[in-house]
């Protein structure tokens, strides 16, 4: 009984929507639906590999400021050495 009320509306005359116009639309909304699970999958990889570079880019900055203060105390070291001779 339930498959003649469904084939009655799909038959009537009355009805705007065609099986086509029906199955048309599914098409659609399964399309945008597919389209927007792999948009979000693209945001979710790209917002993965944007935290891997800035996690590499802070790795870089500190390695090296940590170069430069070596660097920096290396000549401050060298250069009280260097005066001291001279003084004495």
């Amino acid at each position: 009984m339930g498959s003649r009320r469904g084939l009655a509306v799909l038959f009537n005359p009355f009805c705007p929507l065609s099986t086509a116009k029906v199955l048309a639309l599914k098409a659609t909304v399964l399309l945008l639906l597919t389209l927007l699970i792999k948009a979000r999958v693209q945001i979710a990889a790209g917002s993965a590999l944007g935290i891997l570079l800035l996690l590499v880019q802070t790795l870089v900055f500190l390695a090296i400021s940590g170069g430069l203060v070596l660097a920096a105390g290396g000549a401050a070291v060298y250069a009280t050495q260097r005066r001291r001779p001279a003084a004495a």
